[in-house]
């Protein structure tokens, strides 16, 4: 049914966007010792979230990980394992991933004794370059600053969804060429040791000096021309045979 002042078309409305319900818990470094260090060049270890998501028994809980700046643009309707979302693309042009996913169960309420309770985000080298696996958990390729928050979806519909995390910055390796060989990056102790190790050896070695000297004029003598031997030659007698008397 068209009205009576007709002609012009109805507009379209935009889309609704689904909204998840914002659970009062915001993702965080872990404060355990895990294997490998909180934080490294490529990865960084989180809290897993136990007693979070309790009411959501059915849905996928997903990590998202995005650039710090991007975190107010990222869309909740946006489905992990698309081309929007795959880990190969970030950060540009794909400024947040999808990766991580797990249900329920594995994030069991209160902890079981013994229960290893963190993620590393950052710890799988084999698909980082495989397009098949775009919710691949990747080494990031920086330092950031990055922020991550947990999503859970049943199918495609987000239910619920954490706070983002504070920014989370990696450690940085330093150059080679950074690296300062001048005095100045030696520890002040070092320096007053190795000063009075070269004064020590100054004053050894001078004193070796003296004492050299010293033994040289005190063990010198005066060397005369010895006298020379005059051997006197002497003529032996010859001794002839007297002729025999005649008789």
């Amino acid at each position: 049914f068209r009205g009576c002042s007709g002609g012009s078309t109805p507009s379209t409305a935009p889309p609704r966007l689904l909204t998840a319900v914002r659970l009062n818990y915001t993702p965080a470094l872990t404060t355990e010792p895990p294997l490998g260090g909180q934080k490294t060049a490529s990865t960084f270890v989180l809290d897993q979230p136990r007693c979070v998501f309790d009411d959501y028994g059915n849905a996928d809980i997903w990590l998202v990980v995005a650039l710090d700046r991007a975190t107010s643009t990222f869309n909740n309707t946006t489905r992990p394992g698309t081309p929007e979302t795959a880990f190969q693309s970030f950060p540009d042009p794909v400024h947040a991933y999808m990766t991580l996913n797990t249900t329920l169960v594995n994030y069991p309420c209160p902890r079981p004794a013994g229960d290893i309770t963190v993620l590393r985000v950052g710890s799988e080298t084999s698909c980082a370059q495989d397009v098949a696996r775009p919710t691949c958990n990747g080494p990031l390729p920086g330092p950031g600053p990055y922020r991550v928050k947990f999503l859970a979806l049943e199918g495609s519909v987000p239910v619920a969804e954490t706070k983002w995390s504070l920014p989370i910055t990696l450690t940085e390796a330093k150059s080679p060429n950074t690296i300062s060989t001048t005095r100045s990056g030696h520890s002040a102790g070092m320096i007053a040791i190795t000063t009075i190790l070269s004064i020590l050896f100054a004053i050894l070695l001078a004193g070796l000096v003296a004492m050299l000297i010293s033994d040289s004029c005190s063990g010198s003598s005066t060397f005369s021309k010895p006298e020379s031997v005059t051997v006197r030659r002497y003529n032996t007698h010859h001794v002839y045979d007297q002729p025999a008397a005649r008789l």
